[in-house]
């Protein structure tokens, strides 16, 4: 069983060490002729105004971490439902409790105003 997962464990090795390789090769042969005009914020063409850094109301993380929430737990869906014939009635079940379990995640977050948008 174990020999089966080493392809797996090879990608996940070599795309790791690629990475890496790459990160490094871009800081070793990078331009780095840093100015005051390269490090100031653009915004479309305008002078900034203002602090570069401000608050973010944690509104927008949190609608950011709901929609990965529930756009992950969607993705369940989609292998279950090719092997549905095979899992028979037992899965059925089984997806019916996953299903209810994120409805009861989304009717708390409707309650609690975490997708109200003001």
């Amino acid at each position: 069983m174990p020999e089966d997962f080493l392809p797996i464990a090879v990608l996940i090795i070599l795309a790791t060490g690629l990475s890496f390789t790459i990160l490094l090769l871009g800081q070793i042969f990078g331009p780095r002729r840093p100015n005051p005009r390269k490090g100031s914020p653009y915004e479309s063409g305008m002078r900034p105004y203002g602090k570069g850094q401000r608050r973010v109301p944690i509104h927008y993380y949190l609608i950011a971490v709901l929609f990965i929430l529930f756009d992950v737990e969607i993705i369940f869906i989609l292998p279950w439902a090719v092997v549905l014939r095979d899992l028979g009635i037992f899965g059925l079940i089984e997806m019916g409790l996953f299903v209810a379990i994120l409805l009861i995640g989304f009717v708390y977050a409707w309650k609690k105003g975490a997708l109200e948008w003001d």
